[in-house]
């Protein structure tokens, strides 16, 4: 039999290029994710500044959720988003530890040189300088306080050399320093932050959290192995949340955005490799399917010359697998250059840091092929199984497609998936908040299942509910494609499918995501009412700079303005998700005048100290109002009890929770508000505001005056990981469902020959028949469209509703475009193409049989 599928194939070549198109362009994609999927789970970010040390000490960042009570046993993990600082006194802790020779505090701050090009770098202790290892071309080390050394990429930039004093601003704050050398990475050694070190007391004094420090370097002692002292040194730290790091792993000190880096790359991947192989999965199936449909005279034919079912079983098979493997091999070379590029752009658009380097080993590659293959096994199974079903006896006029009635499975699993999804739908229409993104997913999913059993069935009640519209628009051609459709629901249907697929799931994964983060963008500049907005581009603003801003002519108000994520201890939170609560940090002696938030008790000017603010809704659910208090989990892993003392009005799924700026400031990585919001007296006053508002600042380095749409550009750019799931989520299932759709009704046309002969020969010209396979490549574009959006509204609109106050999705809607014109597109390029080959000879040119 495998002789027989590997000769089969040449006489078959339009369906099982579709099925080589496909397991190709899956095998590509699939290998381009894996080789993301390894970059993002190994996230090795080398060392460059600590490479000297086998042990690097840092803060854990992992966080065990608040559980729901004594008995629940579900732990569940998250990161906190900023830097979690270790205490100085750990210091005393790993010295200690038998092997340990050289313990070393790293501290890093954003410092700016004020000279030349006025560079940018970061700020360490000197004794840091050894871990690299810095050398001094030139000039001594830094001995007390008002000294630095400058790394020689700053020196040059700045034109300075060892004796020179400069102005080096550091969070805001400008101070003079003398240079006393300038020192340079040891040869082979690469760094590429720019660096300037202070004396022991200076950066202390600098980093803003002189009693903590970012990280331990550990130099072991002689014939000491880094592995053993990591064990001593993780026994010392024990009841610490430290992580304890050797080899590549110790970059994630330096570099922490390099854990969200690894985690984008994870997401990405794994959305892009999870819909290929799913799509690619449906494509071959309906391609297979299709066909041993239109092979059912030669399965019958072998199945009454005595050939067992299971051999017909396994040529199927074997025409699949060997097609497959085909297509396979050179897909899976050539993914690894597609990852590339892929990982080129996400670094270029920043969604992944350029410290993190891509991993290209050999092991996706085989992973992603036996994806494939495995997809091609599953795919051909069914079609197989039908195909080792034929009759052993043909029946007159050779065996004909029906649409046969189904058993007793596919009632129950129609009725369980869309009762299944009605139920979900009216559940979250019914709820008091937006149902949660896993439970739309899960409703669209159940929808689709449900409507792709009976899609023969819609078929033809939709071909029926659309006869009147199309005989009034297309006359009699209209009528004839009418009755065509009819005649071959089934074979109609086999194409709709994959355009209602793609309209259906993935534009309610897309625009349910865009809602959603649209959503969220409104929630976060609804409130806010800026007039001019003055931002740090480095580190943070000085404390003192917001009371110079406030006494400029025509400003009515100014506050500081930080945000960041908390997670509610105490009471417990039953609306707190995974990726915690949304916090702004405002000053509360002007948050009446930069921001809108509708008080319905309380009063903002109280947000002063260990305060806070909530929306009325969330404090009720989590029963406290004025007065109470409350336990959060700040970014940084530190725990604070705050007092509530205003509430506020705020829509479902758009809640959030306001701080007082400095409190909230102190518990980020910068450990500085870095913007200022500024609200002019009246709207005459805002040109000469800002213009003063930069006057005033423009001694000062590093910030930037702009309006107030600022905000959104800000909260825009934390979108771009969303934005390329979109992307490439939307691209590869439109490719797959054209592919699909060409193929099944181009093997449709074909299989008209006689049909569109004889219209030929009875006197019908070449452009009726044109237009009447055009009118029904329209019905099919049409049917899959609108049964598609029929079917992933209903379950975006609970969802819509809640939290957008609409029942229409946000989002681009050259979205829902692409996937109209490609459904249009694929349709009739599928079904023109074919028959314009089939009757361009003359009527007596061609021979009966079917294409």
């Amino acid at each position: 039999m495998w002789r027989l599928a590997l000769r089969t194939l040449s006489f078959r070549k339009d369906l099982f290029t579709a099925v080589f198109t496909a397991m190709f362009l899956c095998a590509v994609i699939l290998s381009a994710a894996g080789t993301l999927t390894e970059t993002g789970l190994r996230k090795i970010v080398p060392p460059q500044r600590l490479a000297g040390a086998a042990v690097v000490v840092t803060g854990d960042p992992s966080y065990a959720l608040p559980e729901a009570g004594p008995r629940d046993e579900d732990v569940e993990w998250v990161r906190l988003t900023e830097r979690v600082r270790l205490d100085a006194v750990l210091l005393d802790v790993v010295r200690a530890v038998p092997g340990a020779a050289g313990v070393v505090g790293d501290l890093s701050f954003p410092a700016t040189v004020l000279r030349g090009e006025r560079p940018s770098g970061t700020g360490h202790d000197w004794s840091s300088a050894a871990l690299t290892p810095y050398e001094l071309d030139v000039g001594v080390p830094p001995a007390g306080p008002g000294e630095v050394v400058l790394d020689a990429a700053l020196a040059g930039r700045s034109g300075t050399r060892p004796g020179d004093r400069v102005e080096v601003a550091v969070g805001g704050v400008t101070e003079t320093y003398q240079v006393t050398g300038v020192a340079a990475p040891a040869t082979g050694r690469a760094v590429t932050e720019a660096a300037m070190f202070f004396s022991a007391a200076d950066a202390r004094r600098l980093t803003g959290h002189p009693r903590s420090v970012d990280a331990i370097a550990v130099v072991p002692a002689p014939g000491v192995d880094a592995g053993e002292l990591r064990q001593r040194i993780r026994a010392a730290l024990r009841g610490h949340p430290a992580l304890v790091l050797t080899g590549d792993d110790r970059g994630i000190a330096e570099f922490p955005q390099g854990r969200d880096g690894g985690d984008n790359l994870l997401l990405i991947s794994g959305v892009t490799g999870g819909i290929t192989l799913l799509v690619a999965l449906l494509v071959v199936a309906g391609t297979l399917r299709l066909s041993v449909e239109h092979r059912m005279r030669e399965m019958t034919l072998l199945r009454a010359m005595g050939t067992p079912p299971g051999r017909i079983r396994r040529m199927v098979l074997g025409e699949a697998v060997t097609v497959s493997a085909l297509a396979v091999l050179p897909g899976c070379l050539l993914g690894p250059h597609l990852g590339r590029w892929l990982f080129d752009r996400l670094v270029a658009d920043g969604v992944v840091p350029g410290v993190m380097p891509l991993q290209q080993s050999w092991i996706p590659v085989p992973v992603a092929a036996a994806a494939c293959m495995l997809a091609a096994a599953a795919a051909a199974y069914l079609p197989a199984r039908r195909a080792s079903r034929a009759p052993n006896v043909m029946e007159p006029g050779g065996a004909v497609l029906r649409d046969r009635p189904p058993g007793p499975v596919r009632p129950a699993i129609v009725l369980v998936c869309l009762g299944g999804g009605a139920a979900l739908t009216l559940s979250a229409a019914l709820a008091p908040r937006p149902p949660a993104v896993s439970v739309v997913c899960l409703t669209v999913l159940a929808l689709a299942v449900g409507l792709t059993l009976i899609a023969s069935r819609i078929t033809g009640a939709m071909t029926e509910l659309l006869r009147r519209p199309v005989r009034a628009l297309f006359g009699q051609t209209g009528h004839l494609a009418i009755l065509n459709a009819r005649a071959r629901t089934v074979r109609m249907a086999a194409a709709i499918t994959p355009i209602m697929l793609v309209t259906g799931i993935a534009l309610s994964n897309v625009y349910l995501q865009t809602t959603q983060a649209d959503v969220a963008e409104r929630a976060y500049i609804k409130n806010l009412r800026a007039d001019a907005v003055l931002t740090a581009e480095t580190g943070g603003l000085a404390p003192a700079l917001l009371g110079r801003v406030r006494s400029l002519p025509g400003v009515a108000g100014a506050s500081e303005f930080v945000t960041g994520t908390a997670f509610l201890e105490h009471p417990h939170d039953a609306w707190q998700s995974e990726d915690g609560w949304p916090v702004q940090g405002i000053s509360g002696e002007d948050a009446g005048h930069v921001t809108a938030f509708t008080l319905t008790s309380g009063t903002l000017t109280g947000l002063r100290g260990n305060t806070v603010a909530l929306a009325e809704g969330h404090a009720r659910q989590l029963g406290r109002g004025l007065g109470d208090v409350v336990r959060m989990r700040l970014g940084d892993g530190h725990a604070v009890d705050l007092r509530l003392v205003a509430l506020f009005s705020a829509r479902p799924g758009a809640e959030t929770i306001l701080m007082p700026a400095g409190l909230l400031a102190a518990h980020t990585t910068a450990g500085l508000p870095p913007q200022i919001l500024v609200r002019a007296a009246s709207a005459a006053d805002v040109p000469g505001v800002t213009a003063a508002l930069a006057r005033s600042v423009a001694a000062v380095p590093g910030l930037r005056v702009t309006d107030g749409g600022v905000l959104t550009a800000v909260h825009t750019d934390q979108q771009r990981t969303r934005a390329w799931v979109n992307y490439l989520f939307i691209g590869t299932t439109v490719v797959f469902v054209v592919i699909s759709v060409v193929t099944t009704q181009a093997a449709g046309a074909a299989r008209r020959c006689r049909e569109f002969r004889l219209q030929r020969l009875i006197g019908s010209s070449r452009g009726q028949i044109l237009r009447m396979v055009g009118i029904e490549g329209v019905l099919v574009a049409v049917i899959g469209v609108g049964l598609g959006t029929v079917f992933f509204m209903p379950a975006l609109l609970p969802f819509t509703i809640a939290t957008n106050g609409s029942p229409l999705p946000s989002g681009p809607v050259w979205i829902y475009v692409i996937a109209v014109c490609a459904a249009a597109l694929s349709a009739l390029m599928g079904a023109l193409s074919p028959t314009w080959l089939i009757i361009r000879p003359r009527p007596a040119a061609a021979g009966p049989a079917d294409g």
